[in-house]
């Protein structure tokens, strides 16, 4: 299937590693140049190499930003649009807001996880709905934690601010539709990165258990018998941001392997 994304200008939030690298690997094989954005210079660099090796043609640009300044997220669009022009798709997955058992939590924890996970995505998605726009096209897709739809007491504040991101998905895609900028979520449930062994360690110390078990209770919670792998959440991404996906928009997709359907 021609998803049609060859030449298109796709900015990734969060885009070093994990489900956003996925997603970067993912657009590269269809032939779009990539904007990558993350705080982190250094893996960002290692993402650049990992991304040009595996395809040489590869238009590849990295920008070091911490989101959760407003100011650094336009700077980081303005920089990208100036390399490879106005941005046809923008997907989110930057941020990850702290797992804290809710015996331990503060006001400073609850604020800490919206700016973390909220407003991370905020700061880059309405600038650049705003924008697409004008231009009367564009497609934004977020990469959601499952943790939005069902309450984990250790994980809270994170799971408020992924909740109010699926309200602000849908509410954008509503009001950004009628001048052509569609706006979806995937919410994937526990994934196999190494951001999903940081989480499970505030389950190891609530419950008294090692990483392995931790990984097994996890895995025995799915009906299709795994975690998700990275690449499985970046190709629901590639394809609600493709043309192929025209008719989609102010969805959120649950990638959870049927978790959410199961009484456990």
């Amino acid at each position: 299937m021609d998803l049609k994304l060859n030449g298109k200008h796709v900015l990734i939030t969060g885009a070093s590693k994990g489900i956003g690298l996925a997603c970067a690997h993912a657009f590269a094989q269809e032939g779009a140049h990539l904007s990558l954005v993350a705080r982190d210079l250094g893996t960002l660099n290692a993402a650049q190499s990992q991304l040009t090796e595996a395809f040489p043609q590869a238009e590849v640009a990295i920008y070091s930003a911490d989101l959760i300044d407003h100011t650094a997220a336009q700077n980081a669009l303005d920089k990208a649009q100036a390399r490879f022009g106005a941005l046809d798709v923008l997907v989110n997955s930057a941020g990850a807001a702290k797992r804290t058992p809710a015996a331990e939590l503060t006001p400073r924890a609850w604020r800490d996880a919206l700016d973390a996970k909220f407003f991370t995505y905020i700061n880059m998605m309405n600038p650049v709905a705003q924008q697409m726009a004008e231009r009367g096209q564009g497609a934004i897709v977020n990469v959601i934690g499952a943790g939005g739809k069902t309450a984990s007491p250790i994980h809270l504040p994170g799971g408020s601010a992924n909740a109010a991101l699926m309200l602000a998905t849908a509410g954008m895609a509503a009001a950004f539709g009628p001048q052509g900028v569609r706006v979806n979520a995937v919410n994937p449930g526990q994934t196999l990165t190494e951001r999903l062994k940081e989480g499970l360690q505030a389950t190891c110390k609530q419950e008294g258990i090692e990483m392995d078990e931790a990984l097994q209770r996890a895995t025995a919670k799915v009906p299709l018998g795994r975690l998700a792998s990275a690449e499985e959440i970046a190709q629901a991404v590639v394809f609600l941001a493709s043309q192929q996906a025209s008719y989609i928009t102010g969805v959120n997709i649950s990638m959870d392997g049927g978790s959410a359907g199961t009484v456990v």
